[in-house]
């Protein structure tokens, strides 16, 4: 098979996961034309973004202590992964390049004293592109041929929106299907950078947190590999938060539009524009861990999986708020929601879900709690007295998403998610369900998560899915 196979941060925190990620690797090359994707080491893509912070903050000093730390582990790393003297030399070469270009661009924003966002991309694209030379050094260490690649080397073009581009995917698909299907010429396995590309002025861009999970689609979706896999910590996707619900089930298959509906409903195992690239494709994914890899984790199809459940899981997104506008003289008229999401669209919040009261007198939205104060004031300033007559906030709500595929068109099951709601002892305080009904989403008090969460997964009997 032609397989993509990406490893996140946490498959990659420590020298002795390094070693069974490419242990991992070399045992499916053998058989697979293989094109792996690496995170940045965990916690890595964090210093960097601390180191931003700190150059805007002027302090100096604390960002060169947390830039020789980063250089430090890497080293460290490179010195206890490699054994043959002439590996680790062509290692601790590349390693030294990428970190003194690292160094002089830190020292350069420094003296500016200022993080662009053209630079803060450039940045925090270090991660991946240390993490990808200890990955594919190893691997030449236990006698593979590889190829560590930025994403720019590797053909991935972009837009210019920095933090959080997208591929130009045509170009990108002839670049990139050229490198990589050279490299599988010469039995050469590459290891490319995740969350990162180029721009056609050669910029380095970047696809926003979780963005190695998108570049691995569409690796997969420019040379049409036969299967993705996503390697995390996690065995697959699963019928509930783990943390929240000791008997959540790992679950075997779920089709696409489930996926990601689970994505955008908090599941923390995959970003939601992943699967974009694969659609038309159709190309299957398994969600995975690198720690059990016994495990097949679970199957992403474009088919709609013949389970019995009607539910398939349950999802929570918590450190949410809720903001509850009442109209004023002007609400019913025509535009007045307009005006909402523009000045929301202005002060740059996300409206995470939207409700509607049919006699037009109120609108209902959700927004990440840091953004709530600053929602408040922006509807106060443009909008308090004229479009609108009142607005309360609630600083500490859950929203609540039961998905499945199996929901549409069956009767009986908003009212059963409700029962369960109310045997929970909890009060609903907002609905919304789209029209494909693969999910109802409902939002509830945040210490009353928990418990709802539970309630529901008893429900629906999801601790005996598949």
């Amino acid at each position: 098979m032609k397989l993509v196979v990406k490893f996140g941060g946490t498959s990659l925190a420590t020298v002795k996961d390094i070693k069974n990620v490419v242990k991992t690797v070399d045992k499916i090359s053998k058989n697979n034309k293989t094109v792996v994707v690496c995170s940045a080491i965990d916690t890595v893509t964090d210093e960097l973004i601390q180191i931003s912070s700190l150059i805007g903050k002027g302090n100096k000093k604390e960002a060169n202590r947390v830039l020789a730390k980063i250089s430090q582990k890497h080293k460290q790393f490179a010195t206890h992964l490699i054994t043959n003297s002439k590996i680790l030399k062509s290692l601790s070469n590349k390693l030294n390049s990428d970190l003194s270009e690292l160094d002089e661009l830190v020292h350069g924003l420094i003296l500016l004293g200022e993080v662009t966002p053209r630079s803060y991309d450039y940045l925090i694209s270090f991660g991946e592109r240390l993490s990808i030379d200890l990955v594919s050094f190893t691997l030449q260490e236990m006698k593979n041929k590889s190829v560590p690649l930025s994403g720019k080397e590797a053909g991935i073009v972009t837009d210019s929106n920095f933090g959080d581009s997208r591929p130009l995917m045509d170009t990108t698909r002839i670049r990139l299907s050229k490198t990589i299907n050279d490299y599988f010429a010469k039995k050469t396995i590459p290891v490319i950078a995740g969350f990162a590309g180029a721009d056609q002025h050669e910029n380095t861009t970047t696809f926003g947190r979780g963005g190695s999970d998108y570049t691995a689609t569409i690796i997969a979706s420019c040379i049409d590999a036969d299967e993705i896999w996503l390697m995390s910590d996690v065995e697959g996707m699963m019928t509930a938060d783990p943390k929240l619900i000791k008997n959540a089930k790992l679950i075997k298959e779920v089709s696409y539009s489930e996926a990601i509906e689970m994505a955008r409903f908090g599941a923390k195992q995959i970003h939601p524009r992943t699967f974009e690239p694969l659609l038309s494709k159709k190309i299957p994914m398994r969600i995975r861990s690198s720690f059990n890899v016994n495990n097949p984790g679970t199957l992403v199809t474009s088919l709609h999986s013949k389970s019995k459940n009607s539910v398939k899981c349950v999802s929570a997104i918590r450190k949410v708020g809720l903001l509850d506008l009442t109209g004023g003289i002007l609400f019913a008229g025509p535009g007045a929601a307009a005006k909402i999401f523009s000045v929301l669209t202005k002060n740059d919040i996300n409206a995470m879900m939207v409700s509607s009261n049919p006699s037009e007198s109120s609108i209902t939205i959700v927004v990440k709690k840091e953004d709530l104060h600053k929602a408040e004031n922006a509807m106060e300033i443009n909008l308090l007295g004229t479009t609108l007559k009142k607005i309360d906030t609630i600083p500490n709500v859950a929203i609540i998403a039961v998905i499945g595929s199996g929901m549409r068109g069956k009767v009986g099951i908003a009212s059963r998610v409700f029962l369960a709601a109310e045997k929970s002892n909890s009060n609903v305080m907002m609905i919304a369900q789209g029209s494909s009904e693969l999910n109802l989403a409902f939002v509830v008090k945040d210490n009353d998560c928990k418990s709802v969460v539970e309630s529901l997964h008893n429900e629906f009997k999801l601790n005996t899915i598949n």
